[in-house]
């Protein structure tokens, strides 16, 4: 099998061969295995089958969608991750660039049914799978099974059940940075169906290249190309057209954005089921790319630490950093660390409505995950080499300087601010997360500290 797939993968480039034989290797030998005697983690009735059923084809289009990718990388895509616990269901995924990210809660008051285990799993929604929830009517009864290595959909008159498949790396290495930036994320807009339907009939047609500002002028939204104040911007505007075919059934949508306005989160209502939609800044940069996750990986979390979590926490189960410092007696700038590198991990997702981290854990090895970060492995290796000096250092203000090709990069980090001379910094400013030479900085100081 694996010659076969390095032969159907020699016309590729040497990026796409790695990510192609990385994720083969993350699925074959990286599973983590729950133990467990539960015949499924769900097995139950939906109490609005039409619209999770529309939900889920939505879902499955942003799963199919690239907006950056060539025809090729696109045949690599695969569709939700599911995780069942705290008597809800959560379908998630991301466009196969990653610049999208999706996620389908359905809660409790929506589920009638037994949650027999807590868990996550990956399946890929065939053609089958969508025609079958294409073909559900409003009125129409389905149940719903998950499992460690499947899902199944029984209707009147078919059942249709779809497999386990790969994690794709983009999802694993953009899953963090997604968590993170819509747990900075604050609510800045609501609009009712109306002022929804009206604000995507002014959308401008076709690929939108340049940066949109949705605001708000008396009672109307609207998207206009001008920057104004308390304005959204709204990066690659044309590929919130994927939530069209939902707007018929929303109760009403709320609009998440973060200070940096890296991102930008609309959030969809309907009934006893949200649907979650991100946008990264740009179309041509994925959330897997962003670094917001780098700063929370200097400090190293014990593997007692994530053991520990993984005994008591069960799928979508709160995560409260307050309430871990309060019972560990320990300090809530660890916690917080603790909490950062635990979404780097895949272990926790974020709710936008109830303000908090859920846990959720990825079905691969943790210590494979992390390896997937070239930034922090190239500061590990500056490190290593010896090519990072620390000049001079304090509570307020550290002066370090780090070896490059024939130069020597300046680093200061500064009352919670950071500067480099190397030529990411100047074109990012930080926007992207820390360059390679201010995390390996920051994790000798972190290493010299313990």
């Amino acid at each position: 099998m694996g010659d076969t797939l390095i032969y159907n993968y020699s016309g590729l480039s040497s990026l796409v061969k790695k990510d192609a034989l990385e994720e083969l290797f993350l699925s074959k030998y990286s599973e983590v295995q729950k133990n467990t005697d539960a015949p499924c983690f769900f097995w139950g009735n939906v109490s609005q089958p039409f619209t999770l059923a529309r939900c889920l084809i939505t879902l499955s289009n942003i799963v199919k969608s690239s907006f950056n990718l060539s025809p090729f990388q696109m045949a690599l895509l695969k569709d939700p991750i599911v995780t069942v616990g705290n008597e809800k269901l959560r379908f998630e995924g991301f466009s196969h660039c990653a610049g999208v990210y999706a996620r389908v809660d359905v809660l409790p008051e929506g589920l009638d049914g037994e949650f027999l285990e807590n868990g996550t799993t990956n399946i890929d929604f065939n053609q089958s799978m969508i025609t079958a929830l294409g073909s559900i009517r409003p009125n129409e009864k389905i149940m719903l099974s998950v499992g460690e290595k499947e899902v199944g959909l029984y209707t009147e008159e078919e059942k249709i059940i779809e497999r386990k498949v790969p994690l794709p790396i983009k999802w694993i290495k953009g899953l963090g940075t997604v968590q993170v930036y819509l747990s900075e994320s604050e609510k800045l807009y609501t609009f009712n169906k109306i002022q929804a339907q009206q604000l995507f009939r002014g959308m401008p047609k076709g690929v939108v290249k340049s940066d949109y500002y949705l605001t708000v002028r008396g009672n109307k939204p609207t998207f206009s190309p001008v920057k104004s104040t308390d304005a959204i911007c709204v990066g690659g505007l044309h590929r919130l057209r994927l939530l069209e075919p939902l707007l018929p059934y929303i109760d009403c949508i709320n609009v998440f954005a973060p200070p940096h306005m890296q991102s930008v989160t609309w959030q969809l209502y309907m009934g006893n089921i949200r649907f979650s939609f991100s946008l990264s800044r740009e179309t041509w940069r994925g959330f897997s790319g962003e670094g917001a996750v780098l700063d929370g990986l200097i400090d190293e979390v014990s593997d007692e630490w994530i053991d520990a979590l993984d005994k008591y926490a069960y799928a979508n189960q709160s995560f409260n950093k307050t309430m871990l410092a309060v019972e560990e007696n320990i300090s809530l700038k660890k916690t917080e660390n603790i909490t950062t590198r635990l979404a780097a991990m895949g272990l926790l997702g974020y709710d936008l409505d109830d303000r908090e981290f859920f846990y959720r854990r990825l079905p691969f090895k943790l210590s494979r995950i992390m390896k997937l970060n070239p930034r922090m492995k190239n500061a590990e290796k500056l490190i290593d080499e010896g090519k990072v000096e620390i000049v001079h250092t304090s509570k307020e203000r550290t002066e370090a300087r780090v070896e490059g090709t024939g130069v020597h990069h300046t680093i200061i980090i500064e009352e919670g601010k950071e500067r480099c001379t190397c030529e990411w910094f100047s074109k990012y400013q930080g926007e992207r997360g820390p360059c390679k030479h201010v995390l390996a900085v920051k994790k000798l100081i972190s290493n010299n500290n313990k």
